[in-house]
């Protein structure tokens, strides 16, 4: 874009809105907040979301998400805040919202829409379409077309999905196995999408800042104890309680076997009785959110994702720099980055035993841990946050041309 002063071109920095329903320490809201951070500059960013109070954020994850929001800020970035987007569906806010995107876009008239997630992806999508924006994208960060609800309303945003992608100009998937799915359902068309990785800041987990031992004293635990972790929100869509039935099984063998779950959600307290029930309150530990994940990932000996669904599970890269061995569901993009008895284990989602077998395998043979926890790094080294800024910034480059 140009403007014509006194007979000379004068380009104009081309403005990106990006557009998400929540931001919190969730994966998506994070890469969509580093993205707008590391691009403010290169191009004129504004940042849009909603109140995050469904987050349930404690006061120092706020303070977390506030910096990064300052630094955003401080590099020229700018924040427009949605006080009725929430995730639910409630069609008396999302009106709201919709009417106040279409006002605010046409005064805003950016070069470019780039949603995230469902419920902004089609609010924003179709508000910039109405306004007249000339180029919209689309991140989904994963799909909800299964694993979060029930059949009719998955159905239900299977094809609100379909008929959006006829106003998109493109599509960005986390994953090849997210692009694939979109492929098979019919959702885009090849040619339309693309992969682009969540970047992730992978130098914070090669180098802890704190000992793994002082970290496991801390935790009450000793050199000699294996412990499985796994980092992420205590929801459903994430399976902590086919991990703890997985485990289960394990103590059955090995009883000397600790586990810690890193996170929050609905399902802490269910959990915690389950743990109870079992007999097992003196091996499991519930830490809650931490600040210190990086530290608390070199206190690990195996890092487990059991997710039903996963857009790309950013957390398995941050667990593979830190040199764990991996063991995922066989969902999503997961099998992007973990490599079946390469550098990790991949099990069928929501299948306990084999979920326990692998970690089994694992807790029994320490060379092989090692073997695949070393193979890590390297691999994570492909997801980095500067790789998925280059490529987003060659994107937005083609497409303004």
């Amino acid at each position: 874009m140009s403007l014509e002063v006194l007979g000379s071109p004068i380009m104009q920095t081309p403005k990106i809105i990006h557009i998400i329903t929540r931001m919190d320490m969730g994966g998506s809201a994070q890469n969509t907040l580093l993205t707008c951070l590391e691009l403010a500059g290169r191009y004129d960013i504004v940042l849009a979301f909603g109140p995050s109070t469904e987050s349930r954020m404690i006061p120092e994850e706020q303070a977390i998400v506030n910096r990064r929001i300052s630094r955003f800020q401080a590099r020229g970035g700018r924040v427009y805040r949605l006080p009725d987007l929430f995730r639910r569906i409630d069609p008396l806010r999302d009106t709201l919202t919709f009417a106040k995107l279409l006002i605010w876009l046409r005064r805003e008239a950016p070069s470019i829409v780039h949603t995230h997630s469902s419920k902004a992806g089609l609010l924003g999508r179709w508000a910039a379409r109405l306004t007249g924006v000339p180029i919209i994208v689309h991140t989904p960060h994963g799909h909800v077309f299964h694993g979060h609800f029930g059949a009719v309303t998955s159905k239900l945003f299977l094809s609100l999905e379909r008929l959006s992608d006829r106003i998109t100009d493109h599509l960005i998937c986390l994953t090849r196995g997210e692009l694939t799915d979109y492929l098979d359902l019919r959702v885009t068309r090849p040619g339309k999408a693309s992969v682009i990785h969540s970047g992730v800041e992978i130098r914070r987990f090669q180098k802890p800042e704190v000992a793994s031992g002082t970290i496991r004293s801390i935790l009450g635990l000793d050199d000699r104890t294996l412990v499985v972790g796994t980092v992420g929100w205590l929801e459903p869509v994430k399976g902590p309680e086919v991990l703890l039935e997985a485990m289960g099984h394990v103590w059955q063998r090995r009883s000397d076997v600790h586990l810690i779950y890193v996170g929050k959600g609905d399902m802490e307290e269910p959990l915690k009785a389950d743990v109870r029930r079992m007999q097992a309150t003196d091996r499991v530990r519930f830490l809650g959110w931490r600040q210190d994940i990086p530290d608390v990932m070199h206190a690990l000996d195996i890092f487990v994702l059991p997710s039903r669904n996963e857009g790309m599970g950013r957390v398995v890269v941050e667990a593979m720099a830190a040199g764990l061995p991996v063991v995922a569901s066989r969902t999503g993009g997961l099998p992007d980055l973990v490599s079946d008895g390469h550098n990790g284990f991949l099990v069928p989602p929501g299948d306990a035993l084999s979920l326990g077998r692998a970690i089994m395998e694992l807790c029994a043979d320490r060379d092989l841990r090692h073997r695949m926890g070393a193979r890590g790094p390297r691999r994570a080294a492909e997801f980095s946050l500067q790789r998925m800024v280059e490529k987003l910034d060659a994107l937005y480059a083609r497409l303004l041309n």
